[in-house]
């Protein structure tokens, strides 16, 4: 039986949200993702064939799932690097769950190939960088044909959980489903071995097309399980021209005035949404006051 969070209906359009999903007496954790509108919004900026733009939207799909667990403020990275057509693939997702992507490729890619297959020699990625904390990285290798099944491997490797992704995107929405043993719980139980059985059914065409409720009761009818109320996901890239001014802080005074000097500005483009910072010889002087001011208050 699914029921929603407090007995209340869920609405039926699940564009843009997370849904948790909690399977009473079993310890399972699940999480439901779709992007419609924030998927459009980041694939608009840039002219991507269609399999970076579905790759991608399953990079997205699968970060927005495992930004659920962060329980801090900061973000979560998602990047695969390879050799081959695609050199590198990149998603991540805040605690407000905002969201970004880019790629980086060779633009004659064959519009046929697997995720592996676009990433030769590749490498999984997991970066969670908290606003204030250390940062953690894990990586595995890519040695799966699908993106869902090197996540699967990831926590499998480096945690111990036995986990089950299912992305899908069609170049319109990203969608998402994972399914997780819980960490305290016994990897490899048989609660969770029956409903990842279960997942394993659904159809692609179903998972795009579907609202949660449907979903989910498409699904684990016979079970008893909680739809939670859901998180909504939005485009937002994170650069600022304050942001770029701290970058050009990082660098020596003589070697932003011997820039000026030879270019008149210091031009900073953000790849991933266009955004142009443009620094003129006053700004560059202002920096480097600034710097300079700095330094002596160190001094002191």
């Amino acid at each position: 039986m699914l029921v929603s969070e407090y007995g209340r209906q869920q609405k039926m359009d699940n564009n843009d949200q997370i849904q948790r999903i909690l399977f009473d007496d079993i310890d399972v954790r699940g999480v439901v993702t779709s992007l419609e509108q924030s998927y459009q919004d980041i694939i608009a900026l840039h002219n991507y064939p269609p399999v970076i733009e579905q790759v991608l939207g399953q990079m997205l799909a699968a970060v927005t799932i495992l930004s659920t667990n962060l329980k801090f403020n900061g973000k979560l990275i998602l990047q695969a690097k390879g050799e081959g057509s695609v050199s590198a693939l990149m998603a991540e997702c805040n605690h407000l769950n905002q969201c970004r992507a880019i790629a980086q490729f060779d633009e004659h890619i064959a519009q046929d190939l697997s995720f592996r297959q676009m990433l030769e020699s590749g490498h999984l990625v997991l970066t969670i960088e908290p606003d204030v904390g250390q940062r953690y990285q894990g990586f595995v290798p890519l040695e799966n044909e699908t993106l869902a099944e090197c996540l699967a491997d990831y926590f499998q490797r480096s945690e111990q959980l036995d986990t089950q992704f299912s992305l899908a995107c069609d170049g319109v929405k990203a969608r998402g489903l994972m399914l997780q043993v819980l960490p305290a719980a016994q990897s490899g139980s048989e609660d969770y071995q029956r409903l990842s059985m279960l997942a394993k059914t659904l159809k692609v065409t179903e998972l795009l097309s579907l609202d949660n409720n449907t979903l989910l009761f498409r699904l684990f009818h016979e079970e008893k399980c909680r739809l939670f109320s859901g998180e909504n996901i939005s485009f937002k890239c994170q650069c600022s021209r304050e942001r770029s001014e701290g970058a050009l802080k990082l660098l020596d005074n003589k070697e932003l005035r011997e820039i000026i000097g030879e270019r008149g500005s210091i031009d900073i483009d953000c790849q991933f949404c266009n955004s142009k910072y443009s620094f003129d010889a006053s700004d560059v002087e202002q920096i480097c006051r600034d710097k300079d001011s700095v330094n002596k208050t160190d001094l002191h």
